[in-house]
C-alpha cells in the first residue's frame, strides 16, 4: 500500500467502527480489522480523540469564477472547502460570467478554475429559456445536471423558466436521463406577497411565505410524473413541503430533496433588524419549523445537506442600511458546514454516521458521484479527521472565504477539522491537486 491509516474510529457503511484503511493509485484499496497487518510505504496513526470520515461531497457551492471573482473564486472556495471537511464541490452554473448554459461556457469556467483548485470540483449546467438545444451537448460535455429557476435569480443573465419551459426542459432531460434541480419557489405566490424593505426581519420572512416553495414544490413533482424526469428539489426551507415530497415518492416520482446548515442552525426569532448576514432565498423560518426539518432528515424524506454556499463582497450585505430589501441573498458556509451540522444532530440524539449519510454518501449518490462519499473499497481515498468533542467559536475574518462576512460568526460550535485527504495526499492548501470532474469519469 502506498498508505495506511490506522483510525480508533471511523465511521464506514456498516456504521463507526476502528479499522486500517489501506490507499494504493489514490483509492482506498482495503478496509481491515484494526489489529491487521497491512505493509505500506507510510502509516499514519489517529488517536482516540478523532474519527476518520469519508470527505465530504458539497453539490451546491456557487463559486462565481470567473466574472464575480470579487465574490470568492476557486482557490478561496476549494481551500475553505478543504479546510471543512470537504473534498468535493460542485459547482452552480450562475453568478459567474457566462453562465453555464452552453459547452463553449463550460469550457470557459473549466479553463478558470484548471489548475487552481484544492479539491475535486465538478460542474452543473443551467436550464434557462431558450436553452434546450444546448442541454444534450451539455450533458455530453460532463455536467452532473441541470439547474433552474422558476422566479428572479438575483442575477438577470440566468432567467427563469415559465411552466411551458420547465416541462419542456423536463422532456429533454427525460430523453437522456438528466437530472434537473430546481430552485422552487413560486414567482406569482412572491408577487402577491408584501415586497421586502427594511431593517426587521419579520418584512423580509413575510415576503417569502411558505406558500412559494409548496406550489412551487406541487408543481415541479407534478410536471416530473407526467414526463418521467429525474427531479431534485435544492436548499428545502419550508417543512410544509415534506409530505408533498414524501407522497410523490410513493406514487412513484424521481424526485429528492436538501436542506441546508443554516436552516438546521438558526431560527427567524434569534435574527435581529439589519442582521443581513441571514439573508438567504429561500429565507430561514421560524424554530418549529427547523425542528420539523430534522425530522425530516431523520425520516428520510430529505436526503442530503449541502452548504448553498453563496458569498458576496461585504457591500452588497447592505450592513450600512440593514435593508433586506436591497441585500444580497446568500449566506457563506462553506467551511463551516460540518461543525454546523453535528452541533445541530448531536443534540437531538444523531451520529456521526447519520451526518456522514447526510454530508458525504447521499449527495455523491444525488450527483452520480460513484467513487466519492464512503470509506470502502473501490472508493477515493478521500478523508476528513475529525474531532467532534473539539470546540471553537466561528471567526469569519480566520475563515478561508474570500470575503469575511459569515451567519456563523460568533456561533460556538462543536467539532474541528484536524485534516482533509485527497486521494490519498493530505490537502495543505500550498499547491492545489484537486481535478475537475466530469459525469463520465466520476
Amino acid at each position: 500500500m502506498d498508505l495506511v491509516i490506522r483510525a480508533p474510529r471511523a465511521v464506514t457503511p456498516d456504521g463507526e467502527t476502528a479499522c486500517n484503511v489501506g490507499v494504493s493509485g489514490g483509492r482506498i484499496a482495503t478496509v481491515e480489522p484494526y489489529d491487521a497487518e497491512i505493509p505500506a510505504e507510510r502509516v499514519v496513526e489517529l488517536g482516540d480523540d478523532v474519527v476518520l470520515l469519508p470527505g465530504l461531497v458539497d453539490t451546491h457551492v456557487h463559486v462565481n469564477d470567473p466574472g464575480r471573482s470579487e465574490w470568492e473564486g476557486f482557490e478561496t472556495a476549494t481551500r475553505a472547502a478543504a479546510a471543512g471537511g470537504v473534498t468535493t464541490i460542485v459547482d452552480m452554473p450562475l453568478n459567474s460570467l457566462p453562465p453555464t448554459v452552453d459547452v463553449a461556457a463550460l469550457e470557459v469556467k473549466r479553463k478558470t478554475a484548471l489548475g487552481r483548485v484544492h479539491v475535486d470540483v465538478g460542474f452543473w449546467g443551467g436550464a434557462v429559456p431558450g436553452n434546450r438545444a444546448e442541454l444534450r451537448p451539455l450533458h455530453d460535455a460532463g455536467v452532473f445536471g441541470f439547474k433552474c429557476f422558476l422566479l428572479h435569480s438575483g442575477v438577470d443573465e440566468f432567467p427563469p423558466l415559465d411552466d411551458a419551459g420547465l416541462e419542456a426542459a423536463m422532456r429533454e432531460l427525460s430523453s437522456f436521463d438528466g437530472l434537473l434541480i430546481v430552485h422552487a419557489e413560486d414567482a406569482d405566490t412572491i408577487e402577491h406577497a408584501p415586497a421586502p424593505h427594511g431593517p426587521r426581519y419579520a418584512d423580509f420572512l413575510g415576503s417569502r411565505p411558505p406558500a412559494a416553495e409548496t406550489t412551487a414544490i406541487a408543481r415541479v413533482i407534478e410536471l416530473a410524473g407526467r414526463t418521467g424526469a429525474r427531479v431534485h428539489i435544492l436548499h428545502l426551507a419550508s417543512a410544509e413541503a415534506i409530505p408533498l415530497i414524501e407522497r410523490a415518492r410513493r406514487d412513484g416520482v424521481a424526485v429528492t430533496a436538501e436542506t441546508c446548515p443554516h436552516y438546521l442552525s438558526f431560527t427567524a426569532e434569534e435574527i435581529g433588524d439589519g442582521a443581513t448576514q441571514f439573508k438567504c432565498c429561500p429565507p430561514i423560518r421560524q424554530a418549529g419549523n427547523r425542528e420539523r426539518l430534522w425530522q425530516g432528515l431523520a425520516d428520510g424524506v430529505i436526503d442530503c445537506v449541502v452548504s448553498d454556499h453563496s458569498p458576496c463582497t461585504p457591500e452588497l450585505k447592505r450592513f450600512d442600511t440593514g435593508d433586506f430589501g436591497q441585500a444580497w441573498g446568500g449566506i457563506a458556509g462553506l467551511q463551516v458546514g460540518l461543525p454546523a451540522v453535528w452541533t445541530g444532530a448531536r443534540q437531538r440524539g444523531f451520529t456521526l454516521t447519520d451526518v456522514v449519510r447526510w454530508m458525504a454518501q447521499r449527495p455523491a449518490e444525488q450527483a452520480g458521484l460513484r467513487r466519492k462519499g464512503r470509506l470502502a473499497e473501490g472508493f477515493d481515498a478521500d478523508f476528513c479527521v475529525f474531532a467532534p468533542d473539539e470546540a471553537f467559536v466561528v471567526d469569519a475574518a480566520k475563515l478561508r472565504h474570500r470575503n469575511p462576512v459569515s451567519a456563523y460568526h460568533g456561533r460556538p460550535l462543536a467539532g474541528v477539522v484536524h485534516s482533509t485527504w485527497l486521494r490519498g495526499r493530505r490537502i495543505t492548501g500550498d499547491e492545489p491537486h484537486g481535478r475537475l470532474l466530469t459525469r463520465d469519469a466520476r
